[in-house]
């Protein structure tokens, strides 16, 4: 089998307004709605590496999602999670030779990570 990359994301959630809200106050994403669903495509960004997903109306209570956010400086991250509503889950985490890495949940409660390249960090 070839090499496989992750591309795309979905994330469930109940509100998905204050879902989109939230993403967009943070991390600066759009989203343009899919026709009448509940169902809106999330950009995230225009340079460097990354991908682009979408927000969705949840069709399973148990329908779980989790993916890693680049961010330039994961402190300033972390600051504008938790005053727009979102809760850090797992603090800063020094990944040596690597970065950092953080997990949260926004609004909704789905769990996301957060990673800050750093090949100083020990």
């Amino acid at each position: 089998m070839k090499e496989a990359r992750v591309n795309y994301f979905e994330i469930p959630c109940d509100a998905p307004e204050k879902t989109m809200d939230f993403f967009e106050k943070v991390f600066h994403w759009t989203f343009q709605r899919f026709g009448d669903q509940e169902y809106w495509f999330a950009k995230t960004g225009t340079e460097g590496p990354g991908i682009n997903g979408a927000i969705s109306k949840r069709r399973h209570p148990n329908q779980p999602i989790t993916n890693a956010i680049s961010v330039g400086d994961i402190d300033e991250a972390i600051t504008l999670i938790k005053k727009h509503g979102g809760q850090i889950k797992v603090p800063k985490t020094a990944i040596p030779s690597m970065g950092w890495l953080a997990f949260f949940n926004d609004p909704d409660g789905n769990i996301h990570g957060l990673w800050q390249a750093d090949k100083s960090v020990k």
